[in-house]
């Protein structure tokens, strides 16, 4: 997250420098190919990368406390368009200003936006609470900034708007900020998890296979004395498809919450290769919920 934010973290900082939103006393210019310029400044990277990474752990953070885990799935298209959309209120913000638009209608315009954006994408109490927070925060951040930079690493808004520091539709801007890093968190949670869920599938078996009474139709003959024929056993690894880490309550994924997982002791009778995990899942798909 802090890599993400310090990459695109400059860019989008270059739409208010380019339009005039605001100024450094040091910009830091450097041309994108033949038509295009990035300006920023030297903190602005790693301002950015902490902000990414603070935000992206609240959300996760949040998610867990407040049981909203079932949102940490978001797809690489929902999370792209979330970027996106964030870089097209940034550049929007910045072209209005540039057009002499008053304060009000880019304040109305951006909360709309923002709004809009945050049910589309998100709408979960964690990232309403993460990106309030964020909206009332990066602003008081950049009121100290403003206020105790020294000389060279000075900037200030060209509008100091209705608060003196800068105009007030930056808040919705930040609001933003909140949905686009922190379905990008959740991203990287989840494709970080499923190391440990493979780790977990491979030892256990644990693949989804539904409630146990569900499988004998697909029984072979075969006896198991661990299984009783249905495949299926008690997921090792938890508790009816829960456990406890941390003092919360977190779903298992190793059997995906359905607290069960092919049995491994009779699997190798019916012919199947207990290291092909993704034939395993093939199996599993055949199968009766």
């Amino acid at each position: 997250m802090t890599l993400c934010g310090a990459a695109l973290g400059p860019f989008l900082d270059s739409y208010h420098s380019l339009y005039g939103v605001l100024t450094y006393d040091t910009p830091l210019v450097f041309p994108l190919g033949s038509y295009l310029t990035c300006v920023t400044t030297y903190w602005v990277p790693p301002l950015f990368g902490v902000a990414a990474f603070l935000i992206g752990w609240l959300y996760i953070g949040l998610d867990v406390v407040l049981g909203d885990s079932g949102q940490m799935q978001p797809s690489v298209s929902k999370v792209l368009i979330g970027i996106s959309y964030f870089t097209f209120q940034y550049w929007l913000s910045g072209i209005l200003f540039a057009h002499g638009v008053d304060r009000a209608s880019i304040l109305v315009l951006m909360s709309a936006l923002a709004a809009g954006g945050f049910l589309a994408l998100d709408g979960t109490l964690s990232g309403f609470i993460t990106s309030a927070a964020t909206a009332i925060g990066g602003p008081l951040i950049e009121v100290g900034l403003i206020s105790t930079l020294p000389g060279s690493w000075a900037y200030h808004y060209n509008d100091a708007g209705e608060t003196g520091f800068f105009p007030l539709w930056i808040v919705p801007v930040y609001f933003l900020g909140g949905p686009a890093n922190g379905n990008l968190a959740r991203s990287f949670w989840n494709a970080l998890g499923k190391d440990d869920s493979a780790v977990s599938e491979s030892s256990t078996m644990g693949v989804v296979v539904g409630d146990a009474e569900l499988l004998p139709s697909i029984r072979t003959g075969i006896q198991c004395s661990v299984c009783q024929g249905t495949r299926a056993v008690p997921c090792p690894n938890c508790d009816d498809g829960t456990y406890k880490t941390y003092g919360q309550q977190v779903v298992c994924k190793g059997c995906r919450g359905k607290g069960r997982v092919i049995c491994r002791s009779c699997f190798s009778e019916y012919g199947d290769d207990p290291n092909d995990i993704q034939g395993i899942r093939r199996l599993m798909d055949q199968m009766p919920d």
